[in-house]
């Protein structure tokens, strides 16, 4: 087997993984590099998944997308730190295999692969997904330093999960620069926006689906705080600014939402699929026993995408025949 020729060279999957860099960094100095093997075990997992499937489908041109490897940094950075490593496995196998495998590969899949893989182990193995959270370094060096933090230093719950408890809210800085317990590449604010910024920059994703999300999502979670909308926990809906600053929102918005197979491809659908995934993920947040919501919300956007943009072009289609012939 020929390496070089293993691989569909994309240039734009490569930005994506130059922007997690130093989201990837970051967790390293959090939780130690525990993550970066299991990253490396679940990239070496994919790849041979999606391997064996193109090879099932076409035995003598079976190529890999280099997609595949942001499909699972994607999906190993939205795991809490402590997860198995075997269930790392599990999950991105699956998502990979199911998530696009069964569609024909790169470019026919409808969902996101790496929110399949975490929705999968996140039904399949609650316990490891909602329960183990260790507490992060905060003090230099921190997890460079370390394989994992220690065993013992296991923190209560992240700050979404502590306020839907007690109502408690976490510091709004340190939920900014990242310095909370919670999935390995979720909790810095500031490091997010800026891989979004530079993805924009080198219009490798779409900036309509990221200001859509972040806007609907946060104004419904005004709308909802501020009337005083009670959430399934019993607490008042979150404020605004903690639902965007946790449980993955921004994560989500930056780098999820804006895949570039999943998503919408038309501007006009793009403002829709993003504002109805905010809208959907602090709807799920606030009346379902679920914490994060965005997960979902994506997945089901990503479903209704392919007829949302049939609709739209049939709509078009129609005001172009009006049009001729109203000219004639």
């Amino acid at each position: 087997m020929d390496v070089k020729n293993l691989f569909t060279k994309q240039k734009m999957m490569r930005t994506v993984l130059l922007a997690l860099i130093p989201i990837a960094i970051l967790a390293v100095f959090l939780y130690g590099w525990r993550w970066v093997i299991m990253g490396l075990v679940v990239a070496l997992a994919a790849v041979i998944s999606e391997y064996l499937v193109m090879r099932s489908i076409n035995k003598d041109k079976a190529k890999v997308s280099e997609a595949v490897f942001v499909s699972a940094a994607l999906f190993t950075l939205t795991l809490p730190p402590a997860t198995p490593m075997w269930v790392a496995v599990v999950g991105i196998v699956f998502g990979v295999v199911f998530g696009k495998g069964v569609f024909g590969g790169f470019g026919r899949n409808i969902f996101n692969p790496a929110l399949v893989s975490r929705c999968f182990i996140y039904v399949a193995f609650p316990a490891h997904m909602t329960m183990t959270w260790p507490q992060p370094f905060l003090a230099l060096p921190g997890g460079f330093a370390a394989y994992t933090t220690a065993v013992d230093a296991i923190t209560s719950a992240t700050p979404i999960i502590t306020y839907n408890a007690t109502g408690e809210l976490a510091n709004h800085l340190h939920l900014f620069l990242g310095n909370v317990a919670g999935s390995l590449g979720e909790s810095s604010a500031l490091l997010i926006l800026l891989g979004g910024a530079f993805l924009v920059y080198k219009k490798v994703a779409s900036w309509q689906l990221m200001v859509s999300t972040i806007v609907s999502g946060t104004a419904l979670a005004a709308i909802f705080h501020y009337t005083g909308v009670m959430q399934v926990s019993g607490m008042t809906s979150a404020p605004p600014l903690f639902m965007l600053l946790t449980g993955g929102f921004l994560f989500g918005a930056i780098f999820m939402v804006t895949d570039p197979i999943s998503a919408p491809k038309t501007k006009q659908a793009q403002w829709i699929a993003g504002t109805l995934v905010g809208l959907i993920t602090v709807v799920i947040r606030t009346f379902s026993l679920f914490t994060e919501g965005m997960m979902f919300a994506i997945l089901i956007v990503n479903a209704f995408t392919p007829l949302l943009e049939l609709q739209l072009k049939q709509r078009q289609d129609r005001k172009k025949l009006k049009e001729k012939g109203a000219a004639a």
